[in-house]
């Protein structure tokens, strides 16, 4: 027997796979309710019920894409060098997550709310993760003293910069490059 909330989780993913795949063939600003709900194979009310509105389901989108990369890279350690690697992969992915890309470069108004408005989900849980390495790096003496979260927050402002202006210097800093210079950034600012 399947539990009700398995079947919720199971609906609430298609909900947000048909978004996605709504993102990449009409873009952010022509996705529709009713295309989500027509792809998801649910009701349009199915999904308000789940959220008002477009906004956040494209909202709860990027916090479950940017979290599953967080989970999806390893954390290689306790030292400030295994964190800045860590922080560094996952700027990577998301500078190469097609939805990711598409909320920054084609719905600037959805996505100047998350960069200079309010803090998100997804970068609420990009601090508390930073936090807990800051921490274990304060520890071992790799890191500097400091709030954690305070750090944490910096750091997330640093990476952030990287994934949403890459494009604008991809002539001076190519894939490469920029994950070096922000790996020297990140050790730079960490470092006791």
């Amino acid at each position: 027997m399947v539990s009700i909330r398995n079947s919720d989780a199971s609906v609430e993913a298609r909900i947000l796979d048909a978004a996605a795949e709504c993102i990449l063939a009409y873009g952010v600003e022509r996705t529709t309710m009713t295309e989500i709900a027509r792809r998801a194979r649910v009701s349009r009310p199915t999904i308000y019920r789940r959220w008002p509105d477009i906004r956040w389901v494209i909202a709860e989108l990027l916090t479950v894409r940017i979290a599953g990369v967080l989970e999806r890279v390893p954390d290689r350690g306790p030292s400030r060098e295994a964190m800045v690697q860590r922080i560094v992969a996952v700027a990577e992915h998301l500078r190469n997550d097609d939805i990711v890309q598409s909320v920054i470069r084609n719905a600037p108004s959805l996505a100047m709310v998350y960069i200079a408005e309010r803090l998100g989900t997804s970068q609420q849980i990009l601090i508390d993760a930073l936090a807990e390495a800051i921490q274990a790096g304060q520890a071992d003496g790799s890191v500097r003293p400091g709030d954690p979260q305070q750090m944490g927050a910096m750091c997330l402002l640093i990476t952030q910069s990287t994934i949403q202006s890459a494009q604008m210097v991809e002539k001076l800093l190519d894939a490469d490059a920029i994950n070096v210079e922000l790996a020297q950034s990140l050790n730079g600012y960490l470092a006791p």
